[in-house]
């Protein structure tokens, strides 16, 4: 795997799952942990980019910013009852804004298999690997 590489994986626990999204910047492996979250409920890859929603967090530090992050699509998942397959994050100075691109949950079309309920303060942790890549993982309340 090269240092620019982005990618994302899920890691079990107990009843709940954990998501791990890695790239070579903060806002990367933030948008791999929200397609990690996706990747839970459905196939990203059959999520359309028909709509897009413009969310902003702000937190103290990197863990309670992707805390915030992933709760804030959680509820605006619920509300809109909308499944998103794209992101783009920018981050300066504690304040996170995001979009986020997808479409009304079809559930033929989307087969979800669980619902999040909330992204949790368990396993919570942004850093840096020593190859370079960042991570940004927590696990999630299904």
């Amino acid at each position: 795997m090269t240092e620019k590489a982005c990618y994302y994986e899920h890691f079990p626990h107990e009843a709940d799952v954990g998501v791990r999204g890695f790239g070579p910047t903060l806002e990367a492996a933030f948008e791999q942990a929200a397609l990690a979250m996706t990747a839970v409920i459905t196939d990203p890859s059959k999520v359309a980019d028909r709509e897009r929603l413009e969310l902003e967090c702000t937190a103290p530090d990197h863990d309670l910013l992707l805390n915030d992050w992933l709760n804030a699509l959680v509820y605006a998942m619920a509300d809109r009852n909308m499944l998103f397959g794209r992101f783009e994050v920018r981050i300066r100075d504690g304040r996170l804004r995001a979009s986020a691109w997808g479409e009304p949950a079809d559930p033929r079309r989307h087969e979800p298999a669980v619902e999040v309920k909330g992204a949790t303060l368990t396993g919570l942790e942004v850093a840096r690997e020593p190859g370079g890549l960042w991570r940004a993982q927590c696990v999630l309340d299904v």
